[in-house]
């Protein structure tokens, strides 16, 4: 009788252990479902369609925080081009650094107030000279936040006589404000901005052929 119940306890320990991996097997099984479930509705909420000559093709959303660097740089790249890219006219003039002045707080106002007051814009429109801006490159900390930047850039001063380059350097960081308008489709402002450097670089002389 005892080697009976022996088999009997046996039995019903072995029946106990099966029945905790089947049950731990059915919670993977149910986790595992639950996360592909998931996964396919996320990728399914960044398919969008295209109608594209009469015909629908599928494309995938991207997530903004993988194209952030390139954003961001767009932004400073743009900012520095309103600024700096003038032509020898007043209206031009205030309509170019009215576009910048979307994109950045009151430090880049601060510092076009300091042009004007020093006469900057009228001796360029005196002069009649046309001033351009390459951005060299944007160094870019997206690890921080709000997110600092240097920016190198090239000015071109072109004059009748003469071509004058300047070397730009400019600091400050970009704050995401979440709303995106006409005049700031990246929905970034620039704070706390200052030149750091602004010397000229290369004076070439025009020579008429």
């Amino acid at each position: 009788m005892f080697t009976q119940f022996k088999n009997i306890d046996t039995a019903f320990k072995h029946i106990r252990l099966f029945s905790f991996f089947l049950i731990l097997a059915c919670v993977s099984i149910s986790c595992f479902a639950i996360y592909k479930y998931y996964a396919f509705f996320n990728l399914k909420d960044q398919r969008i369609y295209i109608l594209y000559n009469g015909k629908v093709l599928t494309a995938l959303a991207s997530d903004r925080k993988s194209n952030l660097p390139v954003e961001l740089r767009d932004h400073i790249r743009t900012f520095h081009q309103y600024f700096f890219s003038l032509s020898p006219d007043d209206k031009a003039i205030k309509a170019s650094v009215t576009r910048a002045l979307y994109l950045a707080d009151e430090s880049a106002k601060k510092q076009y107030d300091n042009f004007q007051e020093n006469g900057y814009y009228n001796n360029l429109i005196a002069a009649n000279i046309s001033q351009e801006i390459v951005v060299d490159s944007i160094q870019l900390d997206v690890d921080r936040f709000p997110y600092p930047f240097r920016c190198f850039a090239t000015q071109k001063l072109v004059r009748s006589s003469s071509t004058v380059y300047r070397k730009l350097i400019s600091q400050g960081v970009v704050d995401d404000l979440k709303n995106q308008t006409d005049n700031n489709p990246h929905g970034f402002l620039i704070r706390g901005w200052e030149i750091l450097e602004n010397r000229d670089a290369v004076n070439k002389q025009k020579v008429d052929l």
